[in-house]
């Protein structure tokens, strides 16, 4: 398994965009899934690093993760609105795993609240996502060009440039 940990090492460029991305849009992403009819859904998601774990997870019962119990393929993207993409983006590829460890889910509840003020302390997960990292891109301009950095896991980053 690809956790958030190994990615990084393997990957730091790409994970340093997302951060950054992640962080300039307050957490947000768009988390790309398969619907039961088999077309694409894209649902806006709070990812969060932890343990090492990126971590899927969000109100019970939503269709996004009726999608991933029936099919764990992922994509998440960073969210942004800028057309010309000056400060990158990047996307994730992945399939989720069910992480059943309830002192995991334990800690997991209090950082949150400890974060953000959102308090689900003493709640029962119906789903605890975390990623299984498979690929993931990064996008920037630079000066006449765009360099895209691609990453599968055990072959590091490696550049694209497009002009």
């Amino acid at each position: 398994m690809t956790t958030w940990s190994r990615f990084t090492e393997e990957a730091p460029h790409i994970a340093e965009v997302f951060l950054r991305r992640h962080r300039a849009a307050g957490n947000l992403c768009m988390l790309g899934t398969i619907r039961s009819d088999g077309y694409p859904r894209i649902s806006p998601i709070e990812p969060r690093v932890f343990d090492g774990l990126l971590v899927i997870a969000g109100m019970p019962g939503t269709t996004k993760f009726r999608d991933l119990a029936r099919d764990p393929r992922f994509c998440l993207h960073t969210a942004t609105v800028d057309t010309n993409v000056s400060d990158g983006d990047a996307k994730l590829f992945g399939t989720v795993v069910e992480l059943p460890d309830r002192d995991v889910h334990v800690r997991f509840a209090q950082h949150l609240f400890d974060q953000t003020g959102f308090d689900i302390r003493g709640q029962q997960f119906d789903h605890f996502y975390v990623a299984d990292l498979t690929g993931a891109s990064t996008v920037e301009v630079a000066g006449d060009h765009l360099d895209i950095t691609i990453w599968k896991p055990g072959e590091g980053e490696r550049v694209v440039r497009k002009h």
